[in-house]
């Protein structure tokens, strides 16, 4: 896995996830975008590569934006911009901690990572719990736009 939109930023892969911002950006131009979730059927078929580049390319064109690790069994974005897993979106969801403070800087002006936290016993039980409402709608409100990197569908419940 490559974050081709830093390492290689006039790739013509790079290009292709400036297309997809750009194709997003005009597909809403009367009810803007503010939330988007990426899956796949199965893993490792690139979703946590793609939701992770489209992120980068998201905040370079000025879009304050938050990309949050909702694959609770196989997180992977931590590793790509080299942060730390915990905490997470799963201490969020058990009030173990606020919003702000398990918000990590990328690196990238205007990106945030939102890394999966501790992996729970019942992600299917988790994802699906009314307090992920209420931080979806927590995070809309910090950022233009927020990006999740769900599980894949067939492999798991955990994504529907």
């Amino acid at each position: 896995m490559d974050l081709v939109t830093l390492t290689d930023p006039r790739s013509p892969a790079s290009e292709a996830y400036r297309t997809m911002r750009t194709n997003l950006q005009f597909s809403s131009l009367d009810k803007p975008i503010h939330t988007l979730v990426v899956t796949s059927p199965a893993p490792d078929e690139g979703k946590s590569t793609t939701v992770a580049n489209l992120a980068v390319i998201m905040a370079q064109g000025g879009r304050k934006t938050i990309v949050v690790d909702c694959d609770l069994r196989r997180p992977s974005l931590h590793g790509l911009f080299n942060l730390n897993a915990e905490p997470g979106l799963t201490n969020l969801v058990l009030e173990e901690a606020a919003g702000q403070e398990v918000l990590q800087d990328t690196g990238v002006e205007g990106l945030q990572l939102l890394a999966s936290g501790p992996k729970p016993p019942n992600p299917a039980d988790m994802l699906g719990s009314q307090k992920i409402d209420r931080i979806v709608a927590e995070l809309a409100g910090q950022a233009d736009i927020v990006l999740f990197d769900a599980p894949p569908v067939i492999a798991v419940t955990d994504a529907t």
